[in-house]
Parts: C-alpha cells; structure tokens; sequence
C-alpha cells in the first residue's frame, strides 16, 4: 500500500530539483556579455536579410561585436545614436538591447571584462572565422 503522501513528496522533489537540472550554474556576467552580443549580431544580421535593399536599415552602422576589443564601447554608441529607421519597430528594439549591452559592459561587468585588443578597423572589417581546421597535410 502506498502512502497518500508518496506522490505529494515527488512531486515536490521535481519541482525543487527541475531548476537545479535546467541551469546547473547562475549567468556569470561574461557569459551574458558574451550571449547578449552574439544575439544581438544575429538579429541585425537577420535584420538586413528581411528589408529591402532601399530600406534605411542598410544606412545603419556596420554591427560587429567582440566584447574583447576596447573599441566596442564606441561601435555600441555610435549604433544607438544613429539616427536611421527611427521610429522603425525592430530597430528601436535591437538599439534597446545594444543600450542595454553597453550599459552592462560599462557599469556592471566593467571589473570582470578584459579588453584583448583596440583594433577598432577589427570592428568594421572582421576577419572571417575559418569553417574548419587548416589542412596541414599538404
């Protein structure tokens, strides 16, 4: 015979563990520096394939991130002063979490960033990442 209890103490052993299963460790400030900016570059990457070639968003700021080069602060600014497609929905959205990316970066991650580089051309023309190991067997 089971106890009435039993499934009441399961299911309260579930509730109490999922959160720990789900997300084994909190966001450190770097990781979320780290996620916010790669949405970020992908929303506006997203951006430009779904407007038209005569759309204001091809006026806007080149949109490159790495939180590891100082000349980021000054490419977030820059982006959230422009003024193109003001007033344009997914915009003023992306600018609100570049905003918030650099508000983060500036203000409460400052002591755990560590700037690698302040090569801002780096910014506007990246390097593009190799799609695979370098072949050394040649």
């Amino acid at each position: 015979m089971v106890p009435k209890t039993l499934p009441l103490l399961l299911l309260l052993l579930v509730v109490v563990v999922w959160p720990l299963a789900v997300q084994p460790a909190p966001p450190t400030c770097y990781s979320r520096m780290l996620t916010l900016s790669q949405e970020i570059m992908a929303d506006f990457q997203s951006l430009q394939a779904s407007e038209p070639e005569d759309s204001c968003v091809r006026y806007l700021p080149r949109l490159y991130l790495d939180i590891h080069n100082y000349c980021v602060l000054a490419k977030l600014r820059d982006f959230v002063a422009s003024p193109q497609c003001w007033k344009m929905a997914e915009v003023d959205s992306l600018k609100d979490r570049v905003r918030k990316l650099y508000t983060i970066m500036n203000s409460f991650c400052r002591r755990d960033l560590v700037f690698l580089s302040d090569d801002c051309s780096a910014l506007e023309y990246p390097i593009p990442e190799a799609t695979g190991p370098p072949d050394w067997q040649n």
